[in-house]
């Protein structure tokens, strides 16, 4: 198999690894260059592995573990809340959900994808993390994980193990009809956008919160806002304002999950929306507005632009 094959037919599982590992998109797929050009220098050198699969899975679980113990003091300093950069994994097409082509960006759809999961591996150690995700999600045994994370097989057992008591323990259970699940958050976006406070009340559960990740820019949430009422409130506000600025609500699968592009007039992207349904409710909503994490998905809209034009435009009832 040739180097490009190769990458062609590995790229998706690699990136599947570094994303959940790292949370962020361009990170993620620099590290999975850097495996792929490790690999052919290993070629090159004669030192052709036994297995590329397991060379590639250990070198790049082990550049994202490296990069996570280098960005630990940066993300303990982190300006508000912190959340992983939006993955758009389909898009309402006539009624259905369209799958991406590339299975790369696809990385694997399932709810070891959604955002909630992601934000709860945070609370892991780099190393559990590593090995939670090689062995519960990817399905490789102990003695491949120990390999590829230069630990022992019964300490990659141990960690799994503390690992997966936390993420059950807080792990949200997800709709499990797909069709209720996205008639539910249309419904949601419909009536944000309709400034239908009632029909919007009826779709959020008692304690829905919502996350922003702004990075410390405006409009940001640096605490976590929750109750109907306040939420409720908050997003009719933003669709007055979104509507004041001609800007739109493009609904589309983020993450696996149902969520929706806010976008301004011309087009380019103001925030990424992803909603955390359980039970029929809407019981989170997860708001990205940080321009670095949301680069990979084209034009951004100038944030003091925008502001200039609700100072300029006529207040709406």
């Amino acid at each position: 198999m040739t180097i490009d094959e190769l990458y062609t037919d590995l790229r998706p599982l690699m990136f599947s690894i570094a994303y959940r590992m790292l949370g962020r998109v361009t990170e993620a797929e620099d590290i999975v260059q850097e495996a792929f050009l490790r690999y052919h220098r290993a070629m090159a050198d004669s030192a052709q592995p036994d297995s590329p699969k397991a060379y590639l899975a250990a070198v790049t679980t082990r550049l994202c573990i490296d990069q996570l113990r280098s960005a630990r003091q940066q993300r303990e300093a982190y300006v508000g809340q912190w959340l992983p950069e939006p993955l758009i994994t389909g898009e309402p097409i006539g009624g259905a959900l369209a799958v991406p082509a590339d299975p790369a960006v696809l990385a694997e759809q399932s709810d070891s994808l959604s955002m909630a999961f992601l934000v709860l591996l945070e609370r892991l150690t780099p190393v559990e993390r590593a090995v939670f995700l090689l062995h519960d999600v990817f399905s490789y045994d102990y003695d491949e994980t120990a390999r590829i994370v230069g630990k022992s097989r019964d300490y990659c057992r141990q960690l799994a193990k503390r690992a997966r008591q936390h993420v059950t323990e807080h792990r949200p259970r997800f709709e499990v009809s797909l069709a209720d699940r996205d008639e539910l958050a249309s419904r949601f976006f419909a009536a944000v956008g309709d400034g239908d406070v009632e029909g919007l009340v009826d779709l959020l559960a008692e304690d829905v919160t919502v996350y922003g990740d702004g990075a410390g820019m405006r409009p940001s949430w640096p605490v976590p806002i929750t109750g109907v009422k306040r939420v409720s409130e908050l997003w009719i506000g933003i669709a007055r304002l979104l509507h004041q600025i001609s800007g739109e609500m493009r609904p589309m699968t983020v993450n696996g999950q149902p969520g929706a592009l806010f976008l301004a007039s011309d087009g380019s992207l103001i925030n990424v929306v992803v909603l955390d349904i359980e039970g029929g409710q809407v019981t989170a909503i997860r708001s990205v507005i940080a321009r670095d994490k949301l680069r990979h998905l084209g034009p951004l809209a100038d944030m003091e632009e925008l502001y200039e034009q609700l100072r300029a435009a006529p207040s709406v009832g």
